[in-house]
C-alpha cells in the first residue's frame, strides 16, 4: 500500500503529534478539528494513499483533503477528515504508525471516545499509555482504563503498534454518548490536552453546541412520551 507524506521535506522531528478519529461520539474527530481551528495551526503536509476515500470538500475557499498535517509551535496535528474506505482501515493505520515511529516525533497523543455507560465515577476520561510513555504533569494522577475494557478501531491499532515498537504514546478516552455526536467529550479532551501542552482555547462554543444537542434530544423524547401516553386522537 502506498503511504506518502507530501512534501517529502516537511519537518516533524521533536514535535508532539496529536490525532483523533471518527469513533464514539466523534470525540477524537471534533477535538482535532477544533484544535486546528482555534490554534490557527498551519497546514504543512498531506498524505497520499490508495485508501483515500473519493470525497473532497472546501473550507474558506480552500480544498480540504482527507488526510492533512498541521503545525503550531511544537505541536503537529494530524486531521482525518474522511476515514479510509471500509476494509482498508487496518493497513492504513498500521502504515501511519510505522511512518510515525520513523519521523522522530517526541510522543503521540491519541484522542478517542469511551462508552458513557461504563463510567463509575465523576471522571471525564480514562488514560491508556504504552510502556515507553511515562505520564507526567496533568496526566500524572489520571485514572487508567480499567482492566479488561476493550479498545477498538484506529486508537487500538496504533497503540498496539507503538507498544510493540517501544514508542511513547498515550490515548485520552473521553466518556461519550454512543448514539450521537458528543461535544462534551471533545471539551474534556481539549481541557486535558491544554493542561499537558500549555495552550489556552475557548471551549464555550463547544459547550453551547452540547446544550443545543441535549435540548433537541430532550424535546424529541418529550414528544415521544406525549404521543405514547395519550390514548385519544
Amino acid at each position: 500500500m502506498t503511504f506518502e507524506v507530501i512534501p517529502e521535506n516537511a519537518r516533524f522531528s521533536n514535535t508532539i503529534l496529536l490525532t483523533g478519529f471518527h469513533g464514539i461520539g466523534y470525540a477524537g474527530y471534533w477535538t482535532i478539528k477544533y484544535l486546528v481551528q482555534k490554534l490557527e495551526a498551519q497546514r504543512i503536509a498531506f498524505v497520499d494513499s490508495e485508501t483515500v476515500s473519493p470525497v473532497g470538500s472546501t473550507s474558506q475557499g480552500k480544498l480540504v483533503t482527507p488526510y492533512e498535517f498541521f503545525q503550531k509551535d511544537d505541536l503537529t496535528i494530524f486531521k482525518v477528515e474522511v476515514p479510509p474506505y471500509r476494509g482498508a482501515e487496518i493497513e492504513f493505520y498500521r502504515k501511519l504508525s510505522e511512518w510515525i515511529t520513523k519521523a522522530q516525533f517526541r510522543e503521540v497523543a491519541l484522542v478517542g471516545g469511551l462508552d458513557l455507560s461504563l463510567r463509575n465515577d465523576d471522571s471525564a476520561f480514562r488514560l491508556v499509555h504504552t510502556g515507553a510513555y511515562k505520564p507526567s504533569n496533568a496526566l500524572k494522577e489520571a485514572k487508567l482504563l480499567e482492566d479488561e475494557q476493550i479498545i477498538v478501531g484506529p486508537v487500538a491499532i496504533m497503540l498496539n503498534y507503538f507498544e510493540a515498537h517501544n514508542f511513547p504514546a498515550y490515548a485520552i478516552l473521553a466518556y461519550s454518548s454512543t448514539d450521537r455526536v458528543d461535544p462534551r467529550a471533545a471539551v474534556a479532551s481539549i481541557e486535558i490536552l491544554s493542561r499537558c501542552y500549555g495552550f489556552k482555547i475557548d471551549v464555550e462554543p463547544l459547550l453551547k453546541g452540547a446544550e443545543v444537542v441535549e435540548t433537541e434530544i430532550t424535546q424529541q423524547q418529550d414528544r415521544k412520551i406525549g404521543r405514547s401516553e395519550s390514548i385519544y386522537t
